[in-house]
């Protein structure tokens, strides 16, 4: 079972996974190509994706897919705050994250009424960014990448992919609890397709397990990435069945938090995995 504790006292479970469906606000996302880049069109997203069952929707104002180039905050701020505002409006109980590394814009959105921020960057892109955690105390994900987007897959190398990663989130979740964010609102994400290679991916898929010793929730993303056409030279689109495929292993090694593009077809996959492996 995953609790997660977030803004203003709230507590997303106890359930047995929770599922964040992503809300992609660019006109770049390597998904859907800005077909929601429009404040109305992701809204209307956001709330069939809380129909079909998301505990969270993860608005998102800036792609970090590979080789991605970053945008100002104020560009930002003005693709995520109305379709945030128009949620909330229509859904005043949704759970809103908001998929940012950029301070201004967590701030901004957390004010707005956003209880979590999706951190890629662990607050080394803008150091400023654990200040506002420290203010506001949302639930966190604590990401772990190489470097910034347009650079992280250019040559990304490890000794031990695991064991470094492992380190990287004793250390991150030491600093964060020692300057005053509660445990309890963080979440570990690897970073699958963030600075490492396919057999990186592999290999902490492989290993998944390890990362319970922190005894923190495990957040991952595996939603329709490249790594799938690395390994099976699929198309886009055609990359369902494998992300459903993923999705149910690591559910089955305990991963509690699924980030999907698709979340009809996630719950039924978790269903399955909770019926059959608990």
């Amino acid at each position: 079972m995953v609790t997660w504790y977030v803004r203003g006292g709230g507590v997303i479970g106890p359930a047995p996974f929770l599922i964040a469906g992503i809300v992609n606000i660019t006109p770049d996302s390597f998904f859907d190509g800005g077909r929601h880049f429009e404040p109305e069109a992701a809204a209307r997203h956001g709330l069939e994706l809380l129909n079909q069952g998301a505990h969270i929707l993860d608005l998102g104002g800036e792609s970090t897919r590979p080789f991605s180039q970053s945008v100002s905050a104020e560009s930002e701020m003005t693709r995520v705050l109305p379709v945030l505002e128009n949620l909330l409006d229509v859904n005043r109980d949704a759970i809103i994250s908001v998929d940012t590394y950029k301070s201004r814009v967590a701030s901004r959105c957390l004010e707005a009424g956003a209880v979590i921020i999706n951190d890629i960057s662990a607050c080394r892109f803008d150091p400023e960014l654990l200040d506002v955690l420290l203010q506001y105390k949302p639930g966190y994900v604590l990401m772990h990448t190489l470097d910034r987007p347009e650079n992280m897959q250019t040559d990304p190398r490890y000794t031990d992919v695991t064991r470094e990663i492992l380190s990287f989130f004793e250390t991150n979740l030491t600093r964060l609890v020692r300057a005053g964010m509660p445990e309890n609102r963080i979440v570990l994400d690897p970073g699958i397709g963030f600075g490492k290679t396919l057999e990186h991916n592999l290999e902490l898929m492989r290993n998944m397990e390890c990362f319970h010793v922190l005894g923190r929730p495990l957040f991952v993303g595996l939603s329709y990435k490249s790594m799938w056409s690395r390994l099976l030279g699929l198309e886009l689109q055609e990359r369902g069945m494998p992300t459903q495929v993923g999705t149910a292993l690591m559910a089955a090694k305990q991963v509690g938090i699924h980030r999907v593009h698709h979340v009809q077809d996630t719950r039924i996959t978790l269903k399955i995995v909770e019926n059959i492996c608990s």
